[in-house]
């Protein structure tokens, strides 16, 4: 490895990965060498574009002594092959989210990960954002108390347009789920960062809108091991985007709204309380505490946790999204679409045969797509 950058090499290069391309000119410690996609044209132009070869193999690129480290931007089942290829051969592994479609794969990949003592990490780039480190720190300092309740809305949109785009998108062989694998990721991820995985859930997933055979909302009520309950919905048949994740506890309350973040503390424990006052129609003392927000750093978003990333490889600093904590957001998607599909609760961690069989089923019978109308775009909105 060159003294003081990591050098990366860049695997699907035709939608989200080309972004990954781009940023990577932005962070000191990388440097962008080398890409692979699968499409010849895709390789091909990113190979032209960036001036870095480029590989229509994989295992061409992690074999050619040009990387050491890679960023993962495949569709989603390519994932866990991939990063286990590259731990294989001494390569840290930067994956896009999902980790992968199964927890049973995610296993695999955090179990190579271990064993070839190489970094790991996952692109949950909102664990950058100052406002959720923000609330983390709050979580971790106690103040809040036991969890009594948690809710989580994530409502987006996607035309049919998007989901036409690729044959691989919103099927069951080819990307896994819909909502709850693809957008819902992010927010399951800083959903468990801050409460906590469940004990236990019961899901329901259905189409409403979309000509698709997943799932474009999902909504589940959670239970957790001290008996706290919980809500989550996900959908892609929302406008305007609404984002809302809320943690209340006994001794306050946090409140995440888009890229707002509210504390209110309780001056006295609400258990406490309740049992002491003597006025019928008391209740606690509520304050709604200033928020002092980490300092803002010149990267944000991908290239922040990508910095961090690199960091961790040359100088050892602690990962911010590490790559076996991507597991708790995979509990929660297989979770909720077990549920669904058996109308049964199920307990977490999910079992893995369980799932396992269900999704060779649903594989099975999924079809090909006959409404494609390719399109190979970055995300206008990637930062």
């Amino acid at each position: 490895m060159t003294s003081e950058v990591v050098r990366f090499g860049v695997i699907g290069v035709g939608g989200m990965g080309a972004g990954h391309c781009n940023m990577l000119s932005k962070i000191p410690e990388a440097k962008l060498t080398a890409v692979a996609d699968a499409d010849e044209a895709a390789v091909k132009a990113a190979s032209e574009k960036f001036g870095v070869p480029g590989f229509t193999n994989h295992l061409a690129l992690l074999e050619s002594g040009l990387v050491d480290a890679v960023i993962i931007a495949t569709p989603h089942y390519f994932h866990p092959p991939i990063a286990i290829d590259a731990f294989e051969r001494g390569i840290h592994v930067l994956s896009e989210k999902p980790l992968a479609v199964t927890v049973s794969a995610a296993d695999a990949m955090i179990a190579a990960a271990r064993r070839s003592g190489r970094k790991f990490g996952i692109m949950y780039q909102m664990r950058s954002e100052p406002h959720h480190l923000a609330a983390k720190q709050i979580v971790e300092s106690g103040a809040l108390g036991e969890i009594y309740r948690t809710s989580l809305v994530m409502g987006w949109y996607r035309s049919q347009a998007y989901y036409n785009s690729g044959g691989w998108r919103a099927t069951w062989a080819g990307e896994g789920g819909g909502v709850l694998i693809n957008q819902a990721p992010h927010y399951l991820d800083l959903f468990c960062w801050l409460a906590g995985l469940p004990a236990s859930l019961i899901g329901t997933t259905r189409t409403r809108l979309h000509d698709i055979e997943v799932e474009d909302e999902a909504y589940a009520f959670l239970t957790y091991k001290n008996g706290a309950h919980g809500y989550l919905y996900a959908s892609t048949m929302e406008v305007p985007n609404h984002n809302l994740l809320e943690i209340c506890a006994d001794r306050g309350k946090i409140v995440i709204h888009g890229s707002r973040l509210q504390y209110f503390r309780v001056e006295s424990s609400i258990r406490e309380f309740t049992y002491t006052t003597k006025e019928m129609w008391g209740s606690p003392k509520v304050t709604e505490e200033p928020v002092t927000l980490p300092e803002e750093k010149p990267l944000k978003g991908h290239a922040a946790i990508t910095q961090n990333f690199a960091r961790a490889i040359l100088y050892n600093e602690p990962l911010l999204a590490p790559g076996e904590e991507g597991l708790n957001a995979m509990e929660l998607i297989n979770g909720i679409i077990l549920s669904s599909k058996t109308q049964s609760p199920v307990e977490l961690p999910v079992n893995r045969a369980a799932y396992d069989q269900l999704i060779e089923q649903l594989k099975a019978a999924s079809k090909a797509k006959t409404n494609v109308e390719t399109q190979r775009v970055t995300d206008p909105n990637f930062v």
